[in-house]
């Protein structure tokens, strides 16, 4: 009995033993570990497991170091200005989300994402593009959201843009474009992306929507609110009809009501493809102002050619006007300042018609005495 007594104390100092070795690796592993997330999460930033937060700390660059097993990536409202090679020096292959948003960003240099094969979501908006290259991406990228929302310096920038979108990311499915002031779209700006389903341009001054412009099948969400519309080509409303599935969105501009016109409203009356046909109203002319276009009649879409024509001659004229009154003050101004050569040629011409009218004279009173014509003969002789 005493034997199997101390087999069994033995047993329980075995176990005490173990327990105490295993709370003893886990205490390390936690202090090396909790040291090392410690040390790699960056200056002014925020860490936890995947995702790196640094919004609004003045950062002038992309902080490091970044752990390798990041996924998410916060960087909003600093004042990075550049994106280059160097911004990502580490390849972060979980890295899927980058929001850079409210930067200074003017530049985006080739190569940048060349660490990020994974990237899925990156926001640039709220910056001043000048220059995105299209090489910033690797080869096969696989971003499917880009959001360029207030990102264009300018809107003279779009073909920036469009260059981009042809050649470095074919497989982008939500492209948000608003508040860019666009004037227009490059005809093959959408044409490689064969897997874009949303595409975002509220709020440009886009005035027309070429034929073959939106081609994707794909594409099931398109926002054109608050443009510069004034109506659809016969070949847009084509290509709308060739895509299944589309929700368009076209409140908010100033659709004009004349006999233009009439297609579009056929088209809205009989397809179901814009969601908010219901809030389109006319803008002009002044007698049909906030009609629905769903409600015009046929007889109200008139062209008064008439008027337009008397309008456009009367600029005509008042323009002619304004040249003709230019040149006659030019005139007087080169009269002016020439006045004394002016004055000297006229006294030079007078000069020379006075002497060939005496000349004139002469001859004729030779002519006309004749013993001054035979004086004229024996001197010739």
């Amino acid at each position: 009995m005493r034997e199997v007594g101390s087999l069994r104390l033995l047993v329980i100092k075995g176990k005490n033993a173990n327990r105490h070795i295993f709370t003893s690796c886990v205490v390390l592993f936690l202090a090396c570990f909790g040291t090392t997330s410690s040390v790699e999460c960056p200056d002014k930033c925020g860490c936890t497991t995947t995702t790196v937060e640094c919004v609004s700390q003045n950062l002038i660059s992309i902080p490091q170091p970044l752990t390798l097993n990041i996924t998410t990536l916060l960087l909003n409202g600093n004042n990075i200005f550049s994106l280059s090679e160097e911004s990502f020096p580490v390849r972060l292959e979980q890295l899927t989300n980058l929001y850079l948003s409210g930067n200074r960003i003017e530049q985006v240099d080739p190569g940048v994402f060349n660490n990020l094969p994974s990237l899925h979501l990156l926001d640039l908006s709220n910056n001043k593009i000048l220059n995105f290259s299209p090489d910033a991406f690797p080869d096969h990228s696989m971003l499917q959201v880009l959001n360029l929302s207030r990102s264009l310096y300018n809107a003279s920038y779009v073909d920036v843009v469009s260059d981009l979108l042809n050649k470095s990311v074919p497989e982008l499915s939500h492209l948000i474009l608003s508040n860019n002031g666009l004037l227009f779209l490059p005809d093959s700006i959408f044409n490689s992306l064969l897997n874009l389903t949303t595409v975002d341009l509220r709020n440009n001054s886009i005035v027309l929507i070429k034929s073959g412009t939106f081609r994707s099948r794909a594409l099931n969400y398109l926002d054109l609110r608050d443009n510069a519309l004034k109506r659809l080509l016969n070949g847009t409303l084509a290509d709308f009809d060739q895509i299944p599935g589309l929700r368009l969105y076209l409140a908010g501009n100033p659709w004009h009501c004349d006999c233009n016109l009439g297609d579009m409203v056929i088209w809205l009356q009989r397809s179901d493809l814009v969601a908010d046909k219901m809030n389109l109203t006319c803008a002009e002319p002044t007698e049909l102002r906030n009609t629905q276009l769903l409600k015009l009649k046929d007889e109200e879409l008139q062209c008064i050619y008439s008027r337009d024509m008397k309008s456009v001659l009367e600029t005509s004229y008042v323009f002619l006007g304004m040249v003709l009154a230019l040149i006659g003050v030019i005139f007087l101004l080169v009269l002016y300042l020439n006045r004394k050569g002016i004055k000297r040629w006229m006294y030079n011409i007078r000069d020379a018609c006075r002497d060939h009218m005496e000349g004139y004279h002469y001859r004729y009173e030779i002519n006309s005495d004749p013993r001054l014509a035979n004086l004229s003969l024996n001197s010739d002789v």
